[in-house]
């Protein structure tokens, strides 16, 4: 059954970055980051390339300086995917970076300076048809807010959150999303949650600052997972101290196991034992990295014995059961009269998936 039958998700209102719609049912869509300095042009657009090839939707870009900005439209101008720019106080780069292509701006009004200042972002944000992020984060809340919680809390992340958007409504301006995050769990889902009945724009949901790939891969699972499964969620972020490559597969990882969005390879693998008939921890890594171009979704199953090899074969798009020397192949269920030596799994796999992953994309 499709969870999306079992997910009433939070009725939100629409916004675009580029074109990847944002809210109201449309696709929850994945995010990430760059990583590299701005001012490094090429450096960036190779990265921003790297991102899209594994399937990034929206990625961000900081903007510190105004050489950045300058950068930015350099790099708008040969890349083909939404750039959102990170802005922090200076109105300036703000407005510069709009002009310059920018599809979403991430800032938090109060910040950027007095009444004035703001109008003028708003303002130049309104001509160019650009979007606004509202990014509260529970390491940079406001000094009168954190007295007033004595910590980051649920309430103070609202507050903090309900501040910035009174900058945007005292300006008609309604084209926003927002995000409450935390390093901390319980308190970025508490937030949400509390956000989610005060407004009707998307949100942004993450777990910031969450840690390396493993940690921060189980923290952002559970704390985006409980989100999603109340029917929070418009688009996502996974914050990890690692390649955003990794956020971007992450979050996609997250989509597919609670079968929101289908998109890409989901490897049914077992964890191995010794009746493993061939190795399948490194068939699965190798063909996760040379798979991780192909966006059609199917189920392929790597399973090294018989045991239950038969069983998941029979419900995967492709599986394949360990037997000694060589293995049994299936397709859709059916097992293939010709069986695949066991030295030979990983290159005739590939071939298999890639071909079917084209007759897939033809009847499309």
């Amino acid at each position: 059954m499709n969870i999306n039958q079992c997910i009433k998700r939070r009725k939100s209102d629409r916004i675009y970055v580029g074109n990847v719609p944002i809210g109201n049912n449309a696709p929850i869509s994945v995010q990430t980051m760059t990583n590299t300095e701005t001012t490094d042009i090429t450096s960036t657009i190779q990265q921003i390339i790297n991102l899209k090839h594994v399937g990034a939707d929206i990625i961000r870009i900081s903007i510190p300086t105004m050489e950045a900005a300058d950068a930015f439209k350099k790099i708008k101008n040969q890349v083909d995917i939404p750039l959102i720019a990170d802005i922090h106080y200076n109105y300036k780069i703000a407005i510069k970076v709009l002009n310059n292509g920018a599809d979403c701006l991430r800032i938090n009004p109060g910040n950027i300076g007095n009444k004035r200042k703001i109008k003028q972002v708003i303002d130049c944000a309104k001509y160019n048809n650009v979007p606004i992020r509202i990014g509260v984060n529970s390491g940079s809340l406001e000094k009168d807010i954190l007295e007033k919680y004595k910590s980051p809390t649920p309430e103070a992340l609202l507050e903090s959150a309900m501040r910035h958007i009174d900058y945007l409504d005292n300006f008609n301006f309604d084209q926003f999303k927002v995000s409450v995050k935390s390093s901390n769990m319980y308190i970025a889902v508490k937030a949400y949650k509390l956000l989610a009945k005060q407004i009707t724009q998307p949100l942004h949901i993450g777990i910031t600052e969450s840690g390396g790939f493993r940690n921060g891969t189980v923290k952002s699972s559970i704390g985006i997972g409980l989100l999603l499964l109340d029917g929070i969620g418009d688009t996502i972020r996974i914050s990890l101290a690692e390649n955003p490559i990794e956020e971007v597969k992450v979050g996609f990882d997250i989509l597919r196991s609670l079968n929101i969005r289908l998109k890409g390879i989901n490897f049914i693998a077992c964890p191995t034992c010794s009746r493993q008939e061939f190795d399948v921890i490194k068939t699965v890594k190798i063909l996760e990295k040379r798979l991780e171009d192909v966006t059609t979704p199917m189920d392929v199953s790597i399973i090294g014995c018989s045991v239950n090899g038969l069983g998941e074969a029979l419900t995967s798009t492709i599986g394949i059961t360990g037997y000694r020397k060589d293995s049994v192949l299936y397709k859709d269920g059916v097992r293939q009269l010709s069986r695949i030596k066991n030295n030979q799994i990983i290159d005739e796999l590939e071939k298999e998936i890639r071909n079917k992953s084209k007759k897939l994309l033809s009847l499309t």
